[in-house]
């Protein structure tokens, strides 16, 4: 009768359990806001930027806007400078991340990510015809490197330049371009797809892109890691993308030409 007992017992406290255990996710939290909020680099063509029309726009927020439209919601885009963007998805104004993050394993100490949606590289650039014409030549003890402060081409540019100046920018990978265009570095090193979609905005030939790639790295976006939904949600998102060609289409418009320099 006891064990009889002990057994109602646990079976009347159930549905208690069960309502304490039903606590909303980050996507119920979406829903019923209505909203997605997606924190992007404020200035990081392809991938995010705003372009010549004023509006905002890239690879990173296409995706995203998609997202958004499977989900039913509106999206708000919060800008942000580089270092600014985990943190700002750590302290709850954003729901997810987008951009041209690489998944390292320092940064997923922090935040979770997805399963990559394309693979780059770090590149190394220089003004064209000076004497910084190769990697090699940057190389040189006392060549200024420009990197963008926390980039995976920060880490980078330190283990192939072990006797350069690294000179690191905090912002957006333009503030590279500006500073090699300027004099005030001899190299910059960033996401070979950054610098070429960068460095559109200046007259053809001004910079020169070593064929060199440092590291080959995938891309990822980000969630935290009390969001285990939407994370599930995003990687069938980038499945589904991949499938019906819709990934495809926007890589190829936005990171592998640059067709859409003229469009914006």
């Amino acid at each position: 009768m006891k064990f009889v007992s002990w057994l109602v017992a646990g079976f009347a406290l159930l549905p208690l359990i069960g309502v304490d255990g039903a606590r909303a996710g980050t996507l119920d939290d979406i829903t019923a806001r209505g909203e997605l909020r997606v924190a992007v680099q404020t200035q990081g063509p392809p991938y995010s930027m705003v372009d010549k029309n004023g509006a905002r726009t890239g690879s990173s927020v296409e995706l995203a806007e998609l997202m958004a439209k499977e989900m039913g919601v509106k999206i708000t885009f919060l800008d942000f400078d580089w270092d600014g963007l985990i943190p700002a998805l750590l302290s709850g104004k954003a729901d997810l991340l987008v951009g041209d993050m690489t998944p390292t394993l320092a940064r997923a100490m922090k935040v979770g990510f997805t399963k990559p949606f394309m693979y780059t590289g770090s590149a190394v650039f220089a003004k064209t015809g000076g004497k910084f014409g190769s990697v090699e030549a940057c190389k040189a003890p006392g060549t200024r490197i420009a990197v963008l402060l926390g980039a995976t081409g920060e880490k980078n540019a330190k283990a192939a330049f072990p006797d350069a100046e690294i000179k690191s920018y905090k912002g957006g990978g333009p503030l590279l371009l500006d500073a090699v265009n300027n004099d005030q570095a001899d190299c910059g090193v960033n996401d070979v797809s950054a610098v070429t979609g960068q460095s559109g905005a200046y007259p053809d030939g001004t910079f020169t892109i070593m064929p060199q790639i440092l590291s080959k790295e995938p891309l990822a976006f980000a969630v935290r890691y009390d969001s285990q939904d939407l994370l599930v949600w995003m990687n069938l998102f980038l499945d589904q993308a991949t499938l019906d060609g819709r990934l495809e289409k926007n890589l190829d418009y936005w990171v592998n030409s640059d067709g859409w320099k003229k469009d914006h």
